[in-house]
């Protein structure tokens, strides 16, 4: 039976790194993923970020018994991520890489398809781009990782309201930049 995040996470607190690989295993292509999209696709960067944020599982003694690894995780990339667009030096972009479109595009579909497929996806891509940072984290978290409410609460260590809050008026919000660029494309 494999280990649980939780039992290894007390091992690489009990000063055994080797319990981290799986732990990288697991967790850094959804947290690659999410880390993606938080920085607008910024591939480089959310690379940097995933490696920082196992570097910071690393040397952090903060997590504690009974708590949940995946939140807790989330939490700090999402924090490393905030305060990386805190620095002066960080300039955001909000343009997409194209290599993103083509991961959401039907294989089964015909050429057509897969382009309307790509181009919907980088058009819902550059508008989560585009909300506020909060709104964007908390939808990420909800409907790109799966997370639960709760999980979202722990991990942006904000209440459960406002997660709440947070997701209904990010999904307006991006609802009303989705339908904006519809109106545009016509």
């Amino acid at each position: 039976m494999l280990p649980t995040d939780e039992q290894l996470i007390a091992h690489v607190m009990a000063g055994e790194p080797a319990a981290l690989q799986p732990l990288v295993e697991r967790y850094h292509g959804p947290l690659l993923g999410y880390l993606y999209r938080l920085t607008s696709g910024d591939r480089p960067l959310a690379e940097d970020l995933v490696q920082d944020t196992f570097e910071h599982v690393l040397r952090q003694d903060s997590f504690r018994p009974g708590w949940r690894f995946k939140p807790w995780l989330y939490a700090i990339a999402t924090h490393l991520t905030y305060d990386h667009f805190r620095t002066p030096s960080a300039r955001r972009t909000t343009e997409l890489d194209d290599r993103a479109a083509p991961e959401h595009a039907d294989d089964a579909a015909g050429p057509e398809e897969q382009a309307q497929a790509a181009s919907l996806a980088r058009q819902v891509a550059d508008a989560i781009g585009q909300l506020p940072a909060e709104y964007r984290a908390a939808l990420l978290l909800r409907y790109y990782t799966g997370h639960s409410l709760q999980e979202i609460s722990a991990a942006l260590n904000i209440p459960l309201g406002t997660v709440k809050s947070r997701l209904s008026v990010g999904t307006r919000r991006l609802r009303q930049l989705l339908i904006r660029v519809e109106t545009e494309t016509r």
